[in-house]
């Protein structure tokens, strides 16, 4: 396993070659020592958006990461509404026969 192979010496680097759950950037590992001893730095990292796991005996424990943001106000969704191009009904009725088998 390409992961397993590359473990001991991406722990020295303090970063996991591997994918974990839904990110595709590189996941810094931060022990519990380093956490308490540098929480804000840590923290401050985590804010910037770089995914952190929190290891105890060098065993991943928890995943620290930048809250979501709380998405667009109502004004602004009014706004990109307005923008949308006008829809036509009757050509994407025809559009949506052309691609589905109704026959089902």
């Amino acid at each position: 396993m390409a992961c397993a192979a590359n473990a001991e010496s991406s722990r020295e680097a303090g970063a996991s070659p591997c994918l974990t759950r839904d990110t595709l950037m590189l996941v810094t590992d931060v022990s519990i020592r380093e956490l308490r001893n540098h929480g804000g730095d840590v923290v401050d990292r985590a804010t910037r958006g770089e995914p952190i796991t929190i290891t105890r005996a060098g065993k991943a424990v928890a995943e620290l990461r930048p809250v979501a943001s709380g998405g667009l106000s109502a004004e602004a969704l009014l706004a990109r509404w307005r923008a949308l191009p006008a829809l036509d009904p009757v050509a994407l009725r025809a559009d949506i026969e052309e691609i589905v088998d109704t026959r089902v």
